[in-house]
């Protein structure tokens, strides 16, 4: 067990990103096609988070031309440039899941006032 920890401590970040559920994120993604590498941003709500450790997720969601997208994004890749933070959401919940239901302005989380 302890040589499975020495294993994951060096893939983990020392700098993750700080994560909450509802917040509004750009996330900056390493995108290889054949020999080039680029940066893509994808935009959208932090719906859930999921596991600990090197395994640690969470998933993004946005609408695209009326059709919903969600990615997957381990935290602690290194496709993951950078998660910058957008707006900070006022939400309840650990899962957002609800929001796949919902559509125009009730699909939107609501901005936490610091």
């Amino acid at each position: 067990m302890d040589a499975l920890k020495l294993i994951t401590q060096d893939q983990i970040k020392e700098e993750a990103p700080q994560i909450r559920i509802g917040n509004t994120v750009k996330v900056h993604v390493k995108i290889r096609e054949g020999e080039r590498e680029r940066i893509q941003i994808f935009e959208g709500t932090i719906i859930a988070r999921n596991n600990s450790g090197v395994s640690e997720t969470f998933t993004v969601r946005r609408v695209s031309y009326g059709v919903g997208v969600e990615r997957v994004f381990p935290i602690h890749s290194p496709n993951v440039a950078k998660v910058e933070n957008v707006r900070i959401g006022k939400v309840r919940r650990a899962k957002l899941y609800y929001l796949r239901d919902r559509v125009g302005k009730s699909a939107k989380v609501k901005q936490k006032l610091r």
